[in-house]
């Protein structure tokens, strides 16, 4: 069984979705399964599914959102209120 989705802060979504419409590849830190990875990616699509916000990158990799440590820079925990899914 996987975990349980923690929504992210709206405005850590907002920073998500600017660097896709930018369509830069940019350093992305995730934590999966208590190690860190860093990543050099474009993000392609953000989406949601059954309550799991998701990122595809330009190799393929699906990321959930909650995994994401930093993103070009920019800390998940400098915005620490989560959005609510509906």
């Amino acid at each position: 069984m996987s975990r349980p989705y923690v929504p992210i802060n709206c405005e850590f979504h907002d920073v998500l979705e600017t660097v896709a419409v930018q369509r830069r590849a940019v350093p992305i830190v995730i934590e999966e399964n208590g190690s860190m990875q860093t990543l050099h990616n474009r993000i392609v699509d953000i989406t949601a599914h059954d309550g799991v916000e998701t990122m595809r990158l330009d190799d393929g990799r699906i990321v959930r959102l909650d995994a994401i440590v930093t993103v070009d820079g920019v800390h998940r925990d400098a915005y620490p209120t989560a959005c609510i899914l509906r």
